[in-house]
């Protein structure tokens, strides 16, 4: 056994003098991405790390490589697939469809986007925006699947289906189906079941970077798990409850008969296994909001494993942040994982009630309640106590999402482990029932029989369980579209109740005479948001996201000179002070210039009424015409609604 641990040692050595010396060399060379090289055989990984960067490329049978002509959710897609789609639904529909280019991986990869609203009936940032996202966690490919589902369902019922028509003609979906291609195509090309980007990462604090990545010791392409028996360390045993011997009971440390691993080699001697794989940057750990380093000086403060070197150090989250930084009309987020399943939200570091403004949370409320009828989760609520147990995450994207962004966003959580039914009525879905589950609903192919191999460490061992990719961390292919669609739909209900602006009455009255030759009037403008959520959270005022609701009134000058204009545009009068916070109709900012006039009118509630007041001087009984237009960050533009004072 000694022996064996040197070999492994020296080879060690000679992969890391290799990386290091020949990899750089070697990536100049390549003229392709390798999932993109249909005849090579070894899928290399960019950066330089200790352990080893190239695998044995792997095809599975849930994911389809190559595009055919129809999109089906009965299996899995590649990027490259993806992306294919995205390309011909850019040519087929140019109406509806903007493809672009909204950054770059860490390896250089195109991280496509998608615009999908009408470009008959306005410009995407004059309208509501939603921004869905999936794949940001490499080997969380459900969430991909359920954004494609999205786009393909919008566009092909645009002009067939009332619902979806009215949506595309008046709000913005921007759609990004995978953040993170460089993982994503780890993962689906290689054995290996990565959640992260690929930079070189030290997962152990060991000083070497991504040294101890998983083997395929028996070829199968998956890294299922490994068992040997170890009677001194062990801390599982065969569960008594189950005859097969498939399954493991936990017995508590040094108080079993098995250890059990992934698959694997211990590459640098420290008694584990596969603890320093490909990457661990975790991109859902990277946003400014409430990021906190790896490490502090004071052994005292609060730490965040996969944090980055900095907020926003990964090109894949900064690309997110400034987007929606640029694109403020964005309301409703939801940039979506695997695998609870779960509605979550924020805050990520302490209760809702303690930082939230109530009347925001009352929205978030409703929509964990909407979002659990609609998918079926069981769970729905914050970071902290309804997915953490009071235990906080830094840097986490719903947080950035609401007190940096003001906006209404969710991490969801997609599919559930196989947990479906209490088979044995014990009052708990464990892995007896999950076991069963896949005996009756999935052909019994989400875990694989424990077969013996000969370890070159441990001896013999045994390699088996349940398949990590398409059974524990996303659904079977043929199980997929239940999932990825209802997810799509409570997405859709979130975009069903952004704001939606109408123009209501104009009201002109003469308020009051002076002699023949002029008069007051007052023009009263209405509109009103039909949708449910108000112009902006309340958080969205606090920092500043979005400006308060701007009516702007401008008057016809044609063929009048500038020093004779027919009118005069009066002050606000003043009214005494309001509930800003609460009352719509409150008038702040009131600008006036010659030709036009402007007034702030904070934000509307959903199916509220908010009404600007102006007041006209017009000289000499002459009629004025004009038109009023309205401008809200979050709840869109109404353009020119003329009117008439004689």
């Amino acid at each position: 056994m000694i022996v064996m641990k040197i070999s492994v040692s020296i080879i060690s050595l000679f992969l890391l003098s290799w990386n290091l010396y020949g990899q750089e060399n070697y990536k100049s060379a390549c003229t392709k991405y390798p999932e993109s090289d249909t005849t090579g055989k070894i899928y290399t990984v960019a950066g330089q790390r200790h352990g080893i960067s190239f695998f044995p490329k792997v095809r599975f049978p849930d994911t389809e490589y190559e595009a055919g002509d129809s999109l089906t959710f009965d299996r899995f897609h590649s990027v490259n697939v993806i992306n294919t789609w995205l390309k011909r639904w850019a040519e087929k529909y140019p109406d509806l469809v903007d493809l672009y280019e909204a950054g770059r991986s860490f390896e250089g990869r195109p991280v496509l986007q998608i615009t999908l609203t009408s470009r008959k009936t306005g410009k995407d940032t004059d309208k509501p925006g939603a921004f869905f996202e999936g794949g940001r966690h490499s080997g969380e490919i459900t969430s991909c699947e359920s954004v494609m589902w999205l786009a393909k369902y919008l566009l092909e019922n645009y002009g067939r289906n009332a619902e979806v028509t009215h949506l595309l003609d008046t709000r913005t979906f921007y759609l990004r189906p995978v953040n993170n291609p460089d993982g994503h195509n780890l993962y689906l090309n290689t054995a290996q079941s990565n959640r992260s980007t690929v930079r070189p990462y030290d997962n152990d604090d060991d000083c070497l970077l991504d040294e101890d990545s998983p083997e395929d010791l028996d070829g199968d392409g998956i890294i299922l798990s490994m068992r040997r028996k170890d009677d001194e360390k062990g801390n599982f045993i065969l569960d008594p409850a189950d005859s097969t011997g498939r399954l493991m009971k936990h017995a508590g440390e040094n108080k079993g008969t098995y250890l059990i691993t992934s698959e694997g080699i211990d590459n640098d001697g420290d008694g584990r296994i596969n603890e320093d794989g490909i990457g661990g940057l975790d991109l859902h750990r990277n946003y400014p909001e409430n990021w906190r380093p790896r490490k502090e000086l004071t052994g005292r403060g609060f730490t965040q494993g996969g944090a980055g070197e900095y907020p926003m150090s990964e090109p894949e989250t900064r690309s997110v942040v400034t987007f929606l930084l640029t694109h403020p009309n964005v309301y409703v987020v939801n940039s979506m994982d695997t695998s609870v399943p779960m509605h979550l939200r924020p805050p990520s570091t302490s209760p809702s009630e303690e930082r939230m403004y109530p009347e925001d949370l009352e929205w978030y409320r409703l929509f964990d309640e909407k979002g659990k009828k609609i998918t079926g989760y069981l769970k729905a609520g914050d970071v902290y106590n309804d997915y953490g147990s009071g235990n906080p995450l830094f840097g986490h994207g719903p947080d950035f999402g609401y007190w940096y962004f003001g906006a209404l966003w969710y991490g969801d959580e997609l599919w559930n482990g196989g947990k479906f039914r209490d088979y044995d009525n014990d009052g708990n879905i464990d892995e007896h029932d999950i076991l069963k589950w896949d005996e009756l609903e999935n052909g019994g192919k989400g875990f694989h029989e424990w077969k013996i191999f000969i370890h070159p460490q441990y001896g013999e061992v045994e390699i088996g369980g349940f398949h990590p990719k398409f059974f524990s961390q996303n659904p079977p292919a043929k199980h997929l579209e239940p999932w990825v669609k209802n997810q799509a739909i409570f997405n859709i209900e979130m975009v069903k109740a952004l704001p939606e602006l109408v123009w209501e009455d104009i009201e002109i009255k003469k308020v009051r005479s002076y002699r023949s030759d002029s008069a007051d009037y007052q023009v009263r403008i209405s509109f009103r948001n039909a949708g449910q959520l108000p112009t902006a959270f309340r958080q969205a005022h606090l920092v500043k996201i979005v400006k308060e609701d701007r009516m702007i009134l401008e008057f016809d000058t044609t063929g009048v000179a500038n020093n004779s204009l027919p009118y005069r545009i009066l002050p606000e009068e003043k009214k005494p002070a309001r509930d800003k916070t609460t009352d719509n109709k409150a008038t702040r900012n009131y600008t006036v210039e010659k030709t036009k006039v402007s007034a702030d009118l904070f934000f509307t509630r959903g199916g509220m009424t908010t009404t600007g007041t102006f007041n006209i001087r017009v000289f000499s009984n002459n009629e004025v015409k004009g038109n009023a237009s309205l401008f809200s960050t979050r709840g869109g533009i109404l353009r020119k609604r003329e009117f008439t004072i004689r």
